[in-house]
């Protein structure tokens, strides 16, 4: 504090709902409280509609399942989804899935405990339903004395119909996550989550408290993380239905469209329409400017219109009064007022504002990408659409990405300054929730996936299509048409999992060029594996240990290098780098101050070492033309020939791609050579 370090004691609570884990210092001398924090990491997956009331109501509430210690078998079958959702394949009775290594007493045994659990409890993790919110253990499954988890699955019915396989689907993916990720570096002296650890390290009881259905939320989950010795606790909500559309006409773009929803207006609606361009007093369609110049056009129709000058309330109201039966609202141009940041497919849930109370139809909030489709086919054909809201919830329980995701909150959290300070993901570049989205992109990979194809975060619960946004700025692709965000755009990011997404986003195009490279094995359990995608989930998360507390972008793409020359001697360097420069995490990119985004600087330049390796052709601008000695020794001498006048920035680097010298920063004449030096002896 103020230079000085003040003795404190490190003092944790929890709040009986699970939405808060506060973490304090408070002065030894004193008792002043020096510093606060809330643990619980909260995601912004969706948000609900003002008149959901989620459904509290408790199955009736049993001990655990017991049986005497050691009468149960190892090997448990449990019917789940193995897939990230009930979107992406069917239900499955899988047999036996606990991995000796990761978990030698299987799933339902702790070896600090006399007991076999025939229910979801075991030393992993405990899963179990909360409906109502007190945080004590509620309803688990009972897979009898064969440990058979089959229970079955109706996507007609809602999620407390299904319930035990809600908390069994649970159960199941927080333990292959925990067994997985104990292979590629997240075991036990690095903090994973294990009531016994066995002797191997670290400190045991913290398995996973997992609360499925829980009644403290909705359109959500979260995961609070306390160090080491202390148990984590995962929250995973149900959904409200989504505002959907079919389009029925014209042919091009029939199919279906996900729309954010309005707090105001109706919540429930099922009606098919032609929809129309709002035309308004000034000839624009942006609803804000009253009469409509088309108003008789409107009457019974669907409305479209552009977010754009004022509030979404006041333009619902306008098309209402011109006799519009519903409105969609489609977002505006990057860069123009009220878009600031947002890309073309972001969604938003539509606020009240000052009349929002005033609007009885519905309102419905589409992606820019989605209302220029529209626009494309009016007024001539015209569009005939079905504009309705889904009857059935559905279950965060169900979706292994979002389960994926709040794990690795878990993971990122103790990975990054240690299993003992999990307080080191608390400033603004933190890639904490880009970490997350990797793992679950990571885990729910599938044998015949493409670089190019569209991977949504959250497509399930949010009741889009496997290849939808979901809950991001742009859906995860390697493809620049579909994903072009580069690091230089999170400087005008100011939330956190708009700058995980960014993150994600990189260090999935890192791990496409590897797979590309080395091709891809669906046993993720081999980390000892040399597919592509097995060498880039180690490297991400051994990389994690490596990174600085209170990382930037640099920080965490130097830890994964780094776990690239400890693991494999740097072999995938070369690999890495250019990946990295593609999305602007070049040589030359500058986090500065990892408290600000404001500052962050792109750069597309690979390492000199790695862009004058044969065959790396340098820019027909500048030809490196010699460089004495070689290799390297106490003192360096190159020149440069610069063919056309531009600006060059010439560094050093280590082996590890961080920058150790600045040469050249600047404007060089064409037609010139220039001779640089290095004294290795400085450096």
């Amino acid at each position: 504090e103020g230079g000085a370090v003040r003795l404190s004691w490190s003092v944790e609570a929890s709040a009986r709902d699970g939405r808060h884990h506060f973490a304090a210092r408070v002065d030894a001398e004193t008792g002043r409280v020096l510093a606060l924090d809330d643990r619980v990491d909260r995601d912004t997956w969706g948000a609900p509609p003002a008149t959901y009331v989620p459904d509290h109501a408790p199955l009736a509430r049993q001990a655990p399942a017991l049986v005497a210690a050691r009468a149960l078998p190892r090997a448990g079958s449990y019917n789940v989804f193995p897939c990230e959702s009930p979107s992406h394949c069917a239900q499955r009775l899988v047999h036996d899935p606990a991995d000796p290594d990761a978990s030698p007493l299987g799933w339902h045994l702790s070896g600090a405990d006399p007991d076999t659990y025939a229910s979801t409890h075991g030393n992993n993790v405990t899963a179990y339903e909360d409906s109502d919110a007190d945080g004590d253990p509620g309803f688990s499954p009972d897979g009898g004395p064969g440990l058979v988890f089959d229970f079955p699955f109706d996507p007609d019915l809602q999620p407390k119909e299904y319930r035990p396989l809600a908390v069994t689907n649970l159960f199941f993916w927080n333990n292959v996550i925990h067994d997985v990720l104990w292979h590629h570096g997240f075991d036990e002296p690095a903090g994973n989550f294990q009531t016994d650890n066995f002797g191997r390290g670290g400190l045991g009881g913290d398995r996973v408290h997992a609360e499925a259905q829980d009644g403290s939320g909705f359109d959500n989950a979260n995961f609070s993380t306390p160090p080491d010795s202390l148990s984590p606790k995962m929250q995973m909500y149900v959904w409200s239905p989504g505002a959907l559309m079919d389009v029925l006409a014209p042919p091009d773009i029939e199919g279906g469209y996900y729309f954010g929803r309005a707090q105001f207006g109706a919540q429930t609606f099922d009606l098919t329409e032609d929809v129309v361009r709002v035309v308004d007093a000034d000839g624009l369609d942006i609803g804000c400017s009253t009469p409509f110049q088309n108003a008789d056009a409107l009457v019974g129709k669907i409305a479209l219109m552009q977010r754009r000058d004022c509030e979404f309330g006041v333009k619902a109201l306008n098309a209402e009064e011109a006799g519009a039966a519903a409105v969609i609202i489609y977002n505006c141009e990057v860069g123009s007022p009220d878009c600031n940041a947002m890309s073309l497919e972001e969604l938003t849930i539509m606020g009240y504002g000052s009349v929002g109370e005033q609007v009885t139809i519905p309102s419905v909030f589409a992606p820019r990408t989605t209302g220029l489709a529209l626009l494309e086919y009016l007024p001539t054909p015209g569009v005939t659409a079905r504009l309705y809201t889904a009857a059935v919830y559905r279950d965060a329980d169900l979706d292994a990405g979002v389960i994926t995701h709040e794990y690795g909150h878990g993971v990122s959290n103790r990975l990054v300054g240690g299993p003992a300070d999990i307080t080191c993901l608390r400033n603004l570049e933190q890639m904490g929730e880009g970490w997350s989205d990797y793992l679950g992109l990571m885990l729910t990979m599938r044998p015949g996936d493409t670089a190019g194809q569209r991977r949504g975060a959250g497509t399930y619960v949010k009741f889009q299509p496997n290849d939808g946004v979901g809950t991001r700025l742009a859906p995860y692709s390697t493809d620049f048409a579909v994903n072009d965000f580069t690091y230089g755009r999170t400087s005008t990011m100011g939330q956190a999992h708009l700058v995980g997404f960014v993150w994600a986003t990189i260090i999935w195009e890192m791990a496409w060029e590897l797979i590309h490279a080395h091709g891809y094995d669906p046993d993720l359990y081999d980390a000892d594996g040399t597919a592509g995608n097995q060498v880039a989930l180690r490297l991400v998360v051994e990389g994690m240990k490596y990174t600085n507390c209170s990382p930037g972008f640099v920080d965490a793409r130097d830890g994964i290098l780094t776990a690239d020359t400890l693991l494999y001697g740097g072999a995938y360097s070369t690999l890495l780098w250019h990946a990295f420069a593609r999305r602007g995490l070049g040589a030359s990119a500058a986090q500065g101050s990892t408290l600000i985004n404001s500052d962050n600087v792109e750069a597309f330049d690979l390492p000199v070492a790695i862009a004058t390796e044969p065959g790396a052709e340098p820019p027909a601008a500048f030809r490196l033309g010699h460089a004495y000695p070689n290799p390297f020794r106490e003192e360096a001498a190159f020149t440069l020939e610069v063919s056309e006048a531009q600006v060059v920035r010439v560094g050093v680097y280590d082996a590890l791609g961080r920058r150790v010298a600045q040469l050249h920063d600047g404007a060089l004449a064409a037609g010139t050579a220039h001779r640089f030096t290095v004294d290795g002896r400085g450096l």
